[in-house]
């Protein structure tokens, strides 16, 4: 896996789990504030394993990451915007499991496991 897809399943997996950082106030406080930038690290990520071609599970749960946090601007894309925010909407009620999904891959990722 490359090393920029581990870091954005990283952020990506810390800002979609947020809720069960209670543990650890410090990381809890660094994932709300990459919450800001939710929408720019979802078309990142999704730009990133399109462009590389990364279409195995590890790519596709990717996606789904990006989704969820690109569901604000969807229906802005012609054509096939609110299909897609229909589908991210659904993706939404399991937000918490892809986002612990995605921070395990992107850390085996970046330890370079994977």
């Amino acid at each position: 896996m490359d090393m920029l897809l581990a870091i954005l399943n990283i952020f990506a997996g810390l800002i979609l789990c947020v809720s069960f950082l209670d543990a650890v106030p410090s990381l809890q406080k660094f994932a709300k504030w990459l919450g800001g930038f939710d929408t720019i690290i979802g078309i990142i990520l999704i730009i990133v394993v399109i462009w590389k071609g990364w279409f195995d599970i590890f790519g596709i749960i990717a996606i789904f990451a990006g989704l969820i946090m690109m569901v604000g601007i969807l229906p802005a894309i012609p054509a096939i915007g609110k299909n897609l925010e229909k589908i991210a909407k659904w993706l939404g009620g399991f937000q918490g499991i892809i986002g612990i999904i995605v921070l395990i891959v992107g850390i085996l990722g970046a330890i370079g496991t994977i």
